[in-house]
């Protein structure tokens, strides 16, 4: 097991010592410059009237801080340097486009990779209207990857598409503006995959569902058909795979904060089958080296809902096929001259086995709709 922290840099609480000595010593305190304070006495507890100090996202109960104060900075950087020096193995930032200094950034860079290079330091930007692109903090002086919630957009609108609880979503940063098709998916795909340098693209944290947005079963109206289909093309696709903790187990929940259930620890109320399917898929990619350094290539993305890629790697080679339809697919994949004809695969979801006929895949069982397979190559 690794471990990464959560660092929530850019505010505390109002517990924290420094703010609750404002509160207590007035302008006499010698934090007063620690946070953002526009007057006195401090409205922390009075929601008759607004905070007289910076907060994030008007959050009274979330006091800014001065990242500009060099004592602010000093602290922070202290924390920093204390749990990595423990031995973490990364640091997943909260909000860290609310610091808007890159210098700021470039020398947390610094001081965690000088205690350990291989850290993992993973940026929650929000990829939207605000910020069109995160190329800003993946220049290699920031951040190794962010939060793909631009992935995870695309996979709400392919996957669940008109499916989609929309009222869940509504206003969220990345909420689809409307259903993709395969083409479409595709396309938005691939643009994900040219937007940054290769060694970002597979280092992003690839997630379908977090604390912050409605849980993924839930806005696909609890389809599991959809949630294993998704986390199929997730756990093939490159970069990092997350899942949420209880989306393994049929977990569901709403907008923030009812996306933040407590975990159901009595295992008799665990969706058993949808956990196996969830482990098979890990085994899988930790099984096959192509599907975490393998080259992607689409294969096939038509407007009936079927999108399928191949993983490469050396001799290695997987195609993964989507069936994002209503209907059962006959198996009729454009492989071209990536794998020779009269080469037999198996799925390794099943076991089926389909061949390579005139530079198409094929084969005689159907891939029943709102399902994937994963084929590789019979050596």
């Amino acid at each position: 097991i690794r471990i990464i922290l959560d660092g929530v840099f850019n505010h505390t609480g109002r517990g924290f010592y420094q703010f609750n000595h404002i509160l207590e010593c007035g302008p006499s305190s010698p934090f007063i410059d620690w946070f953002h304070i526009r007057g006195f006495p401090l409205n922390a507890y009075d929601t008759r009237k607004k905070p007289n100090y910076r907060t994030w996202a008007g959050y009274r109960e979330l006091p800014k801080l001065n990242t500009d104060n060099p004592d602010v900075r000093e602290f922070i950087f202290g924390v920093v340097k204390y749990w990595s020096s423990l031995g973490i193995d990364g640091w997943r930032l909260d909000v860290p486009a609310e610091i808007d200094d890159d210098d700021f950034w470039r020398e947390f860079r610094r001081i965690v990779k000088s205690i350990n290079s291989e850290a993992y330091i993973v940026g929650e930007i929000w990829v939207d209207e605000i910020h069109r692109t995160a190329h800003r903090w993946l220049s290699g002086d920031q951040f190794d990857a962010i939060m793909n919630y631009g992935l995870t957009s695309a996979c709400i609108a392919f996957f669940i598409g008109n499916k989609l609880l929309r009222h869940l979503i509504e206003g969220q940063g990345h909420a689809p503006k409307r259903p993709l098709n395969a083409e479409e998916f595709s396309e938005r795909i691939e643009h994900l995959l040219n937007l940054y340098p290769t060694d970002i693209v597979y280092c992003q944290y690839n997630l379908l569902d977090s604390h912050d947005i409605a849980r993924f079963l839930t806005l696909s109206n609890g389809d599991k058909r959809i949630l294993k289909m998704a986390y199929t093309f997730l756990m093939t696709y490159i970069g990092a795979p997350s899942i949420y903790y209880g989306t393994e187990i049929g977990l569901e929940g709403g907008r923030d904060p009812d996306c933040r259930r407590a975990m159901p620890w009595d295992e008799l109320s665990w969706d058993r089958e949808l956990l196996d399917y969830f482990k098979k898929l890990i085994s899988i990619r930790r099984t096959y080296n192509t599907l975490r350094k393998g080259s992607y290539k689409t294969l096939q993305a038509s407007k009936s809902g079927i999108y399928s890629f191949l993983r490469t790697s050396g001799d290695e080679k997987i195609v993964i096929i989507l069936n994002n339809s209503s209907n059962a697919y006959d198996v009729d994949t454009p492989i071209g001259d990536h794998i020779s004809d009269g080469t037999i695969l198996r799925c390794l979801l099943n076991g089926d086995e389909f061949y390579v006929k005139h530079g198409r895949v094929r084969g005689a069982r159907k891939i029943e709709p709102k399902s994937a397979a994963i084929l590789c190559v019979v050596k």
